[in-house]
């Protein structure tokens, strides 16, 4: 059998296990481990013992618990919360207001967090019920916790992105800081269509009641304060950052401390807090490290195998395609794939092909690593099988339906396409921060 009819064969064989329902840790990892027996015999057991020590040897790692820990333990402790109540207060007044401090609030959970579901989770159970209550249009208040929650994998501390970082072999740091300006740039684009179209038609995002925002400054001023926090806790950690004051792994240290000290002086620290945050925080944790173990594995056995040379050959001798047009094919499959899969499963499936092919193809990798991350959003909010629009229905109202959701997506959807293609054709967008960092 050819190296190449063996690829495909792995890559089948792994989709099929996924499809099956088992975990993707161990869809990977044991196709993996018997592709390699099968091909290197028992020298091949060494295989997973060099992946392991690898992973343990990757010093960034230790920033994936400490950001997991910070977003719960403001999540738990209910800092979150006050920031809604901030935005509502503050915000209500403007028509489509509470829709744009859902936005506002999206942006912080996923810098607090890292995850998705994080923000879905807080916006499907906080601001969903607090807009459905002042009459804000459903479908339209559906896509914004979608569209908003999906930030989460994009802005920085992004899990996915110190995954892409563990398989491409590129420093999260520079990974992180391409993903910011591309992260904002897509939430303020949400802000602007809501904004217009909340003007247009009114009756979309009406303003809150006076009766609902009227209160002493004094008060006003304290909500402020309250919500404010995650701001300063996390401006506080990116700056120290980007002055180059702490290092990567200090930032997620200093990050983890002061959410701690913010939940202690709100006498909010607890001992149900702490161990929510703390079993929340290791399940998440160890699930990400076995998958990037299972992906090193698996990474390994298709360089072995000469995979991304054959892939290069297909492309670009074969089919004599241009590497743009390589790009897009690259950039359609994750689509396709995003129906079915989540962003952890679509990397580990396609990195150990794409990443080799776009050094080769004369692009950038930390570059290319922003595109993938934006065209998993896309893919997760893609029907009929998209990530989030099962999250949504999962921890929507009961009058929210499936139909409602699906049709709540469509402009965001087409307002995060236009933000990918931007960063397409103006890379800058993405690099011009880790270059500015990195000549400072």
């Amino acid at each position: 059998m050819s190296y190449e009819a063996i690829a495909i064969f792995m890559f089948i064989s792994m989709m099929l296990m996924l499809l099956t329902g088992q975990r993707v840790f161990a869809a990977i990892g044991i196709v993996a481990s018997l592709a390699a027996l099968l091909l290197w015999g028992d020298s091949a057991v060494e295989m997973p013992f060099n992946a392991a020590f690898k992973l343990f040897n990757w010093y960034p790692l230790l920033t994936l618990p400490l950001f997991i820990y910070m977003g719960y333990i403001l999540s738990e402790s209910g800092i979150a919360d006050d920031l809604y109540g901030m935005f509502h207060v503050w915000m209500g007044g403007l028509k489509g207001g509470l829709a744009v401090g859902t936005i506002l609030l999206m942006v912080v959970i996923s810098a607090m967090n890292g995850l998705s579901v994080a923000g879905m989770a807080i916006g499907a159970t906080i601001a969903l019920p607090e807009m459905l209550k002042r009459n804000y249009d459903k479908i339209m208040i559906t896509g914004v916790v979608q569209a908003g929650s999906s930030l989460g994998i994009l802005v920085p501390p992004s899990v996915v992105l110190v995954l892409y970082g563990m398989i491409a072999r590129q420093p999260v740091s520079q990974l992180w800081l391409a993903g910011a300006i591309p992260g904002l740039m897509m939430a303020t684009l949400f802000i602007i269509y809501i904004v217009v179209r909340c003007h247009f038609q009114p009756h979309l995002g009406p303003t809150v009641s006076k009766a609902d925002r009227d209160m002493p400054m004094n008060e006003k001023l304290k909500l402020l304060r309250a919500g404010i926090t995650p701001f300063l806790i996390f401006f506080c950690m990116t700056g120290l950052f980007i002055m180059g004051v702490t290092s990567l792994v200090e930032s997620s240290a200093v990050g983890a401390t002061a959410a701690t000290l913010a939940a202690l002086v709100r006498r909010r620290l607890n001992r149900k807090v702490m161990e929510e945050t703390i079993r929340k925080t290791l399940a998440i944790s160890c699930m990400f490290m076995w998958v990037i173990l299972a992906a090193l594995g698996f990474g390994a056995v298709f360089d072995g195998i000469g995979a991304a040379r054959a892939i290069e050959t297909l492309f670009i001798t074969n089919w004599d395609l241009t590497p743009w047009e390589v790009l897009i094919m690259m950039q359609l499959s994750y689509l396709v794939m995003g129906m079915f899969l989540d962003d952890t499963a679509m990397l580990v499936i396609v990195a150990p092909l794409y990443v080799p092919l776009v050094k080769i193809l004369g692009f950038d990798p930390i570059w290319y690593g922003v595109l993938y991350t934006i065209t998993c959003q896309i893919a997760y909010m893609t029907p009929p099988f998209g990530y989030n629009l099962f999250l949504m229905r999962a921890m929507a109202p009961p009058e929210i339906t499936l139909m409602d959701i699906y049709r709540s997506i469509i402009p965001f959807v087409m307002v995060m396409t236009f933000a990918l293609v931007l960063v397409m054709v103006f890379p800058q967008i993405a690099m011009w921060l880790p270059e500015y960092v990195q000549s400072k």
